[in-house]
């Protein structure tokens, strides 16, 4: 086999920076495959000496994605610090701020850098796999996107003060009331935004049997999963306990208070990555792979709590008969599951009274040497863990990206769709495009985990026995 170097444009559809790996044994049959995250930025060390207070404005910049994760898990490890709760008019803007920038992420995975391989098929050709084609052949789709995307951005505008990195979310609280002016503005357009919402999971639930291969090997395979949940065990993103079931749906943990994170989850360094790969602590690593994000919510809350997402969860749990979804192909279904209960939830919060409230930030000298702050991601549970002097200067940081909780998985689901889809003999573009489309299942935010700086871009290298490159395919 000789080498053989291929550029294919446009840039790959994630978030961030990563390279493939295909290593091929001697009859060109694929022998493993990993994802590689290449940069590193430094957020733990460089946040060290800081007061806590810029910890909530500091951290939003690890990602321009989901800016207000940070802010929140942070802001929720500074309220431990001051050992103070806010006041629920205060939790109740931040929820908001938070379902909002849960919708809008969604809502980018699905219809902008998923939605192509949907629409054209896996084996189209790579100038067609993109929004702009979209655009073209499919402009209501398109538009429908862009609409949603803005409903939840247009949120975190105006009640965290900017779309990216909002400044409002503070510990102890908001700084910014809710207006009755905005608070009509966006329940006028609850409905609009319901409506794409309905629309997109009928569009996906209508089409998905196309793609039956794909579901069998996109990442299928017994895991853990993790998630907050509230005290009924139900979907919660803003607060809750941990909760670890196994493949089966067996509950292994519950009621985890997520300070205490550490004695259940341990992190693993390996050498050819910038990723973090957390793991459960009582299987040990790497057997404790677990997953996080819209599927391992889904499949471990009893129930949502809105009515519309209560209906649609009952069918996704149906898939297979009440037992925890095994196939990352299905992380489309809960993200559009999620989306339609976060306007729903965003809904009743506006709707309860105890939100308007003028009193939504509380004042206090720090009174704790540490502070953990959970909250679930997009992408999955999102841990900002600080320690500081009794003057409240920052002297150790631990973030656990919910992108890096899904690390083991990634890896073990680029391997299996490979070795299903790569013929070493006769290397495809469709075959390749499949490998990182099972990374788009998970829709990692790289730059986010890793804090990289840079421009976004992808490559893979596919090697024989010898470890010698035979192909190349570098997306920037």
């Amino acid at each position: 086999m000789k080498k053989k170097t291929i550029t294919i444009d446009p840039v790959t559809r994630i978030e961030g920076h990563a390279k493939i790996t295909i290593d091929l044994d001697k009859d060109a049959n694929v022998k493993d495959a990993r994802i590689h995250v290449t940069q590193y930025r430094g957020f733990e060390k460089f946040c060290e000496g800081q007061m806590y207070t810029q910890m909530p404005l500091l951290t939003a910049r690890t990602c321009g994605i989901c800016p207000v994760s940070h802010a929140i898990a942070s802001t929720k490890a500074c309220d431990e610090i001051l050992a103070v709760t806010p006041p629920q008019a205060g939790i109740n803007l931040r929820k908001i701020i938070n379902l909002a920038q849960i919708v809008q992420s969604h809502t980018l995975n699905f219809f902008h850098l998923s939605s192509p391989d949907f629409v054209y098929g896996f084996d189209a050709k790579k100038e067609d796999r993109n929004i702009f084609k979209m655009m073209q052949t499919h402009p209501q789709m398109a538009k429908d996107g862009i609409e949603l995307r803005a409903f939840g951005q247009k949120i975190i505008e105006e009640l965290g003060g900017k779309r990216i990195h909002p400044t409002n979310i503070v510990a102890g609280g908001v700084t910014d009331k809710l207006t009755p002016e905005i608070k009509e503005n966006i329940l006028n357009q609850i409905p609009r935004a319901k409506e794409i919402a309905l629309g997109a999971l009928e569009y996906f639930t209508s089409n998905v049997n196309k793609f039956k291969k794909e579901i069998d090997s996109f990442a299928n395979f017994p895991s853990l999963f993790m998630a907050l949940v509230d005290e009924k065990g139900n979907l919660e993103h803003y607060d809750g306990v941990l909760k670890f079931i196994d493949s089966n749906g067996k509950v292994l943990e519950s009621g985890i208070n997520p300070r205490d994170y550490k004695d259940f989850i341990g992190e693993a360094v390996e050498d050819d990555s910038y990723l973090k790969s957390p793991y459960y602590k009582p299987l040990g690593y790497p057997n404790g792979m677990y997953r996080v994000g819209p599927l391992a919510r889904l499949n471990i809350a009893k129930a949502c709590g809105t009515p519309i997402a209560d209906k649609e969860l009952k069918k996704f749990k149906a898939l297979n008969d009440g037992k925890p979804v095994l196939n990352s192909f299905y992380y489309h279904y809960a993200r559009l599951i999620e989306i339609i209960y976060g306007i729903e939830k965003i809904e009743e919060l506006l709707n309860d009274k105890k939100t308007m409230s003028d009193n939504i930030k509380i004042s206090s000298n720090v009174s704790a040497a540490e502070g953990v702050g959970c909250s679930e991601a997009p992408r999955g549970t999102l841990f900002h863990d600080y320690e500081v002097t009794k003057d409240g200067v920052i002297t150790s940081v631990n973030l656990i990206i919910a992108t890096g909780n899904n690390s083991l998985a990634m890896n073990a689901g680029v391997k299996q769709v490979a070795q299903e889809f790569v013929d070493g003999k006769n290397i495809t573009d469709g075959a390749l495009n499949r490998v990182e489309a099972v990374i788009r299942c998970f829709d990692p935010c790289l730059s986010c985990s890793t804090h990289a700086l840079g421009i976004v871009s992808s490559k893979i290298e596919i090697r024989d026995e010898n470890k010698q490159l035979i192909k190349e395919i570098d997306r920037n």
